[in-house]
């Protein structure tokens, strides 16, 4: 069975294959895995090994503790408790303005243009600190640094050119050019297990990065793909 546990103390590639190699010659163990990003370590164990035996291995250096997945999950939880209730607004917003009679076309344009409105919103209130943070995990970004200047200001543009249904084709072009790249990075940023913050509503509210992250822009994208077929059919 595998078991993740915290390991402090690791600062570089010989601290992690110190620990790899310490754990691993204990009896039972079969695998050793560290992150030196996210401080963390999964071992795969024939037996159950005590933490206590497993801190007798290391050097004084490091610590190792048990990692409580219900508390990292309930912590990330209410990281995002902000990013929810925006998206909650958002939904009732678009279906407020749609419902009566119900046009399915015109919610979707509403959602994606109050999401860019209210996203380019927070990263505005940083303009400074916002490029720094999003070249972090964004392939554009990182290429290009003016970029990341950019970035919230083609939001906003996006945002009005859906509300006010200007040129929507192109919009969803660009929707898809700029949300594939970010969702890219979030992608790598994930499997890689990088413990960053994400951008998506600036640095004013300091969000982790996680898969809601990543389900966010996937909405966006699948928006942007049906909008796409049903204006070319």
């Amino acid at each position: 069975m595998n078991y993740t546990y915290t390991v402090t103390g690791m600062t570089c590639g010989g601290c992690k294959a110190s620990v790899e190699k310490a754990l691993g010659n204990l009896q039972n163990i079969k695998a050793v895995e560290v992150n030196l990003k996210t401080s963390e370590v999964t071992i795969n164990m024939d037996t159950f090994v005590p933490v206590s035996q497993l801190q007798n291995a290391l050097s004084s250096k490091y610590t190792i503790l048990e990692t409580k997945i219900e508390e990292k999950q309930a912590s990330e939880l209410k990281q995002l408790f902000p990013l929810f209730l925006i998206f909650g607004y958002i939904i009732i917003t678009s279906i407020l303005l749609n419902y009566k009679p119900w046009d399915t076309n015109s919610f979707m344009l509403d959602f994606m243009g109050l999401f860019y409105i209210v996203f380019s919103f927070f990263k505005l209130l940083d303009l400074k600190g916002f490029p720094e943070s999003f070249r972090m995990y964004d392939p554009l970004a990182k290429a290009i640094p003016v970029y990341g200047w950019v970035y919230p200001f083609i939001e906003v543009i996006l945002g009005l050119m859906f509300l006010m249904r200007i040129e929507i084709t192109i919009a969803l072009i660009v929707t898809l050019v700029v949300l594939g790249s970010t969702t890219i990075g979030v992608t790598k940023a994930l499997l890689d297990k990088t413990s960053i913050k994400c951008a998506c509503l600036g640095t004013a509210l300091k969000l982790p990065m996680t898969k809601a992250t990543f389900i966010e822009n996937s909405i966006m994208i699948v928006m942007a793909v049906l909008m796409l077929l049903r204006f070319n059919q």
